[in-house]
């Protein structure tokens, strides 16, 4: 438990960190500095409920991960959501995500990535997420829906960030998302620019993308079109046949100097997974610092992992936190060092399969051998 709070204090000192940073990238904006300096408040009070959740014995990681739906409107080649997670099974009702939003802010979750598929395939999802304003959301989209009344509803809705998904340029985003997809991108942040609404983009980064994606003038030019946040996510070889596509070790060596020269020269925010993660002592899924909750409310170790052992639909976020797998995985003498840039719980799935397994036969025995 020592070293879940010690991980977790860490990630929760980084998190203040980005905050800092963000308010540093917009104080020469008053409208960007009020809505900042806003948020910054509400996660110092997401920070005392979580201690308070603390000292009644309920770890609460500061960030969440939230697929909320299994549905997209396109078909992006190697998409772990679609070979990972697709199922008949319906999806959270309305009336359970408002619920689930509000126990994550009542137990003091500051951060909620929303994920899909694609999220605003979610009809009312914006409207849910406008009654949470405690918590910050982070909308990781394609874009290929934000017009101009969508984006209207961001502008009303300054805790919910849109990150638009991007591979590199226009052959590399198209190859993978479709053509036509890049270009859709880009009118969507001229728009998010023109009406002054803080946006960011996220990379899935290859082997074959890694050098372009990562590249200085690359990103000069996103910060020109107004982009002040970059999401760096390593591939996961969920489609077989892809293991060429994860970034080589010297790639990864090259991608920690070069986030280290554009935090210090670059107007923007950078966070990569797993690279991050290492600094703060390797894998913080399970409940170290994030977990993964379904578009169908099973509670997972991390999106990369999907193993579960209790759902949202039978039961609170309170009592899914003290998930048996989570703490077979936290307290286990397993490390999962990510290092390498690849992610720890992908590369030990048999093993986490099998604490599934193991726990869902203590459970038909009673805890008897």
């Amino acid at each position: 438990m020592a070293a879940r709070e010690d991980v977790s204090g860490a990630f929760e000192a980084s998190l203040f960190g980005v905050l800092r940073t963000v308010l540093r990238l917009t104080r020469q904006d008053p409208r960007f500095l009020v809505r900042v300096l806003r948020v910054l408040r509400q996660q110092r009070r997401g920070a005392r409920s979580r201690a308070a959740s603390e000292a009644r014995g309920v770890h609460v990681p500061p960030f969440v991960i939230y697929s909320v739906t299994g549905r997209c409107n396109l078909e992006c080649a190697g998409c772990y959501a679609s070979i990972l997670h697709r199922s008949n099974r319906p999806e959270l009702s309305d009336e359970r995500v408002a619920r689930l939003l509000g126990e994550a802010r009542d137990l003091g979750v500051s951060v909620m990535l929303l994920a899909g598929g694609e999220p605003l395939l979610r009809r009312g999802l914006v409207d849910l997420v406008s009654a949470v304003p405690e918590i910050l959301f982070l909308l990781f989209t394609n874009a290929q829906l934000l017009d101009d009344a969508a984006i209207e509803r961001l502008r009303r809705t300054p805790h919910l960030i849109p990150v638009l998904s991007l591979e590199g340029n226009e052959q590399e985003t198209d190859e993978r998302r479709g053509r036509g997809t890049y270009a859709r991108v880009r009118e969507a942040m001229a728009r998010l620019r023109a009406r002054r609404v803080f946006f960011g983009t996220s990379t899935t980064l290859t082997s074959e993308n890694l050098e372009l994606a990562t590249s200085e003038p690359r990103l000069r030019e996103l910060v020109t079109c107004g982009c002040r946040l970059f999401y760096f996510i390593n591939y996961v070889p969920v489609q077989a046949g892809t293991d060429h596509l994860q970034p080589l070790p010297e790639q990864v060596a090259e991608l920690e100097r070069r986030l280290a020269h554009h935090r210090r020269t670059l107007a923007a925010l950078f966070i990569a997974f797993p690279h991050d993660e290492v600094a703060l002592g390797g894998c913080l899924a399970a409940g170290k610092g994030f977990l993964h909750v379904n578009a169908y409310g099973d509670v997972e170790p991390c999106p990369f992992s999907p193993y579960s052992d209790v759902n949202v639909v039978e039961t609170s976020l309170e009592q899914a936190l003290a998930s048996p797998l989570f703490q077979r995985i936290v307290s286990s003498d397993v490390t999962l060092d990510e290092g390498d840039g690849r992610c720890a719980l992908w590369k030990r799935r048999e093993w986490v399969a099998s604490l599934v397994k193991s726990g869902t036969e203590a459970d038909k025995t009673g805890g008897r051998p």
